[in-house]
């Protein structure tokens, strides 16, 4: 928490941080005006807004879903199968991913071009084709999070009473009844939890899903730039105080969107909040 303070400060290094700290001129919220007197900070807050909308709303309901059908699976060898074939890529660092993406992607030598030319057609330049990256970053991030997702929600299932299926079932209810009016009212708590949390997320990206992924590619890079992206690029430059600057605002609107969520739900129903 310390280290907030680099944010009202034009940091500059000189020895060791403590050193730096002190002798860094105090600007007090220069950096936080020039942050917002550029155009660019208005298009990469809305480049993240939509991305983490997006995300947000794949990350709870795709792991319910999957979550769902793993738990119907009758072979129980089967469902862990498929459970740990869905988990091992949330095991993956971006750096591995951005691998496996060039070699499906890559213009001289991707499986994706290679196919394409046998098929009798073009090959195309993927890291250049802005219109294909967003739902392509947004399949890719659940590509890999979603397991890690699954696991709570399906562990959620297990937990739950089965006398109350078999209850529902001796009544004649079908599998869609039991999944609508008994699993997901019981899985209710936990799905609007991981919203709040997720919420508090709204003004972060994923550092290395859009920068490593796409691998920093100029000509896609207006479909790219989100804050964290942007935080890293002022590192670069030594402009630690903007970069400081950039990061605790987004610190700031998270605290903000968690509490107001939480808020929100509270008002709703008491019981479903987190504080």
């Amino acid at each position: 928490m310390f280290g907030i303070f680099i944010a009202f400060i034009n940091y500059r290094i000189n020895g060791g941080f403590l050193n730096s700290l002190i002798t860094s001129p105090w600007v007090g919220l220069d950096n936080f005006k020039f942050l917002f007197s550029g155009t660019d900070i208005w298009f990469i807050i809305r480049n993240t807004l939509l991305y983490s909308t997006v995300l947000i709303i794949c990350g709870i309901v795709l792991p319910v879903i999957f979550a769902l059908i793993v738990s119907e699976l009758r072979q129980k060898g089967m469902a862990k199968l498929y459970q740990t074939l869905m988990f091992f890529p949330y095991f993956l660092s971006w750096v591995v991913v951005s691998a496996l993406v060039l070699g499906f992607l890559s213009y001289d030598m991707g499986i994706v071009n290679d196919i394409m030319v046998r098929l009798g057609l073009e090959r195309v330049f993927w890291y250049r084709e802005r219109g294909f990256w967003p739902p392509f970053l947004v399949l890719t991030s659940q590509w890999k999070g979603l397991g890690n997702g699954m696991i709570l929600y399906l562990a959620a299932i297990t937990a739950m009473d089965k006398s109350v299926f078999e209850a529902a079932i001796i009544d004649g209810a079908t599998k869609i009844q039991q999944i609508w009016y008994i699993t997901l009212p019981l899985l209710k708590r936990l799905i609007v939890l991981m919203l709040i949390i997720a919420v508090g997320g709204l003004f972060r990206s994923d550092f290395g899903l859009f920068f490593q992924v796409p691998r920093n590619s100029g000509a896609i890079f207006d479909v790219v730039y989100t804050i964290d992206v942007y935080v890293y690029q002022q590192l670069q430059k030594s402009t630690i105080g903007m970069a400081s600057a950039a990061a605790f605002l987004q610190s700031v609107l998270s605290c903000i969107l968690i509490l107001t969520a939480n808020w929100i739900v509270n008002k709703i129903d008491t019981d479903l909040a987190m504080i």
